[in-house]
């Protein structure tokens, strides 16, 4: 089982580039099987997420050709299945774009439920609401999620809350339904916007994307696009955090700023210096972190998937900050592993406690969740002594060359396995 090794206690500096928005990659792929031509889709993250949704679309038939390292030609034309196994899916939270574009391709889906990460119950009951409002007959049939129509008929869909994947999946099955189809109270995080660039990109009819009213028209076909994804804003994040955490300086290249300003004002109000430039930001800190409360809101809110991160920097800031969940039931599961490190936090409910301590310590921990993993690499890095990070298959999902990347800025850090460490005890 591999793991990382990291040796706290270094100021990360200098600069790191960014790779392609994990939710925008997800996003996008499954969307080309709504195509009649090849697409070339630029930008990849080089993360096991893409892996995963490559493999799903060559199980269906489509052919996918490696471009270079972060990019791939899709043709979708060969692919005639409609199914996407439990073996396929599990693992990955965005195996259930596959039932919008394939029920906007076929009119028929058979999806299994998604994995990923546990954050308690993430039911898709919007994601069928809005299949069933543009005429498809959705059941649950020996744990597959299987969608049928007819004919798909643009309609009015109101989200009971605001749900990202309940918007991609709408977005994706409402593209080619005859007529005019109205998303309410959508999600306006900045990949639903560039699904919508992709998809008019390939010559859908979609506007509104990023405010909380999206409307499509829907076409009878699409075409081909040569396509390139937005940056990773989580990634980004976790890197301008990690900087603060250390007391760095650290440039963060191919960004886009806007989609990073709940973040930065959370950095500047903890106390951290902040540049903007056009397509990087710079952080550094060079005073303690101050007490700061968060909550998590759906964009242009701070981002539930930079929570965990933001908690490893207030655990050693200088009085108590409270830090609250407002998007997932459970994302505190991390806690337990901060506190084997050292930290004061206390959970009541949906909100997090967090009494900053003057230092973290190295203890062997575990990642139970892809952010969860990125918040316990950022505490080892800050840590006095060595911190082991086990399960990272969950990091290998979101995070692409880190441990390339985090040496770069002079973080000691390497990924390792079990296997060696027997070896370095046959040899001692």
């Amino acid at each position: 089982m591999q793991k990382y090794v990291i040796n706290g206690g270094k100021t990360l500096k200098g600069s790191v580039r960014i790779g392609g928005a994990k939710n925008a990659a997800v996003a996008i792929l499954p969307a080309v099987l709504l195509s009649n031509e090849p697409c070339i889709i630029e930008n990849l993250p080089q993360i096991s997420d893409v892996t995963s949704i490559l493999h799903a679309l060559t199980s269906l038939g489509a052919t996918v050709k490696t471009i270079n390292k972060s990019s791939v030609q899709i043709d979708p034309r060969p692919a005639k299945s409609y199914v996407v196994s439990k073996d396929i899916a599990k693992g990955m939270r965005a195996s259930s774009y596959f039932l919008g574009a394939l029920l906007g391709r076929n009119n028929r889906a058979r999806v299994a439920p998604p994995g990923g990460c546990d954050f308690g119950v993430r039911p898709i009951d919007q994601h069928i609401k809005g299949f069933e409002a543009l005429g498809a007959k959705v059941i649950i049939d020996n744990g597959m999620v299987d969608a049928r129509a007819i004919s798909l008929d643009g309609a009015s869909i109101y989200l009971d809350v605001v749900s990202v994947g309940a918007t991609i999946n709408i977005m994706l099955a409402a593209t080619k339904a005859k007529g005019l189809t109205i998303i309410e109270n959508a999600a306006r995080e900045p990949h639903i916007v560039d699904l919508a660039n992709f998809l008019n990109s390939m010559g859908a009819n979609i506007m509104g994307a990023g405010t909380g009213v999206i409307k499509i028209r829907g076409v009878d076909e699409l075409h081909g696009s040569n396509y390139s994804i937005i940056p990773d804003q989580i990634e980004a994040g976790t890197y301008m955090v990690a900087a603060a955490a250390t007391g760095g300086d650290v440039t963060i290249e191919n960004v886009t700023p806007k989609h990073l300003e709940s973040i930065i004002a959370k950095l500047t109000e903890i106390g951290a210096k902040v540049e903007e430039f056009d397509e990087s930001v710079r952080v550094y800190m060079d005073s303690k972190p101050k007490k700061c409360n968060v909550k998590t809101m759906p964009h242009p809110g701070f981002p539930t998937d930079m929570q965990p991160q933001i908690a490893v920097l207030l655990s050693v800031a200088e009085g108590t900050s409270i830090v609250t969940e407002g998007v997932w039931d459970s994302r505190f599961r991390y806690v337990e592993q901060l506190t084997f490190m050292g930290a004061d936090i206390q959970v009541d409910g949906k909100s997090a406690v967090i009494t900053g301590v003057n230092g973290l310590k190295g203890a062997p921990v575990k990642a139970v969740d892809l952010r969860a993993g990125a918040a316990m690499i950022i505490a080892g890095l800050i840590a006095d002594g060595t911190t082991t990070v086990e399960e990272i298959d969950h990091i290998d999902r979101g995070y692409e060359c880190l441990t390339e990347k985090l040496t770069t800025l002079g973080a000691d850090i390497k990924r390792t396995d079990d296997f060696d460490d027997l070896k370095v005890l046959k040899n001692a």
